[in-house]
């Protein structure tokens, strides 16, 4: 379980983070979401361990990690540029990071990995021959062969559209559940929040708005934000979302 208790972040005497506190179980998909500015991306990187936070701490499994360094937390992130290396092939890159830790996956492990998300094809195409799923599905496989504790993803939709997205949402989610992998993914799209999450934080502000089931969220909305920015975006949608949630 992640344990994130009083969170306080700011820059330059403008507060990003205010005192943000909830628990996250294990296995579970969660979505950060809300609008620009409203601290997303600082939580996932104060998670990660890329930022310290002002004042709060983080508890992983019982052990404060908060200021223990992001190298030794084994949390991976799958950034929204993906961050793959143009110059090797799909294989090479997902395979980089065990350069240093060959005894992280076995090669039967990784065989595994890439037949579950589909890239045998695409093995020896260089970065720049792979389409946008299929360049987030090399990242991550890259991220998943070293077996990290809690998966991040910054916006791992946001530049992919209709089947292509679908297919990358259905991978995401399988991979969490056959992994028993903690998941934590920032995004601004509501519709994908909802549909992809065991549960959904929503910030505004810097501020807690609400943390609940999707269904949840869309029953029964905590605030006149969470239902302008839930509800109103996804109005010309919502006969599909209703649907889903049985509305």
């Amino acid at each position: 379980m992640l344990e994130i208790s009083g969170i306080k972040k700011s820059f330059d005497g403008t507060t990003v983070l205010n005192d943000i506190s909830l628990e996250i179980g294990d296995s579970q998909i969660v979505s950060i979401l809300g609008s620009s500015g409203g601290g997303k991306t600082t939580l996932l990187n104060i998670i990660l361990g890329l930022l310290q936070p002002d004042s709060g701490k983080i508890v992983f499994n019982g052990s404060d990690i908060t200021n223990t360094p992001m190298e030794r937390r084994g949390f991976n992130i799958v950034f929204q540029d993906y961050a793959l290396f143009p110059n090797l092939t799909a294989y090479k890159n997902i395979v980089y990071g065990l350069r240093n830790y060959p005894d992280r996956s076995s090669k039967e492990e990784i065989e595994a990995l890439i037949d579950l998300l589909d890239l045998r094809e695409h093995l020896n195409k260089k970065i720049d021959q792979l389409s946008g799923g299929q360049k987030q599905r090399v990242a991550l496989a890259r991220t998943m062969v070293m077996k990290p504790r809690i998966l991040l993803l910054d916006e791992p939709l946001s530049a992919l559209d209709g089947v292509i997205k679908e297919s990358i949402k259905e991978k995401i989610v399988t991979i969490a559940k056959e992994f028993h992998l903690t998941t934590i993914i920032v995004t601004h799209d509501p519709e994908e929040a909802l549909t992809i999450s065991d549960k959904v934080l929503i910030l505004n502000k810097g501020k807690i708005e609400q943390f609940a089931e999707p269904s949840e969220i869309i029953k029964n909305p905590k605030s006149q934000f969470v239902n302008d920015f839930i509800l109103k975006q996804l109005e010309v949608k919502k006969n599909n979302i209703y649907k889903l949630f049985s509305l």
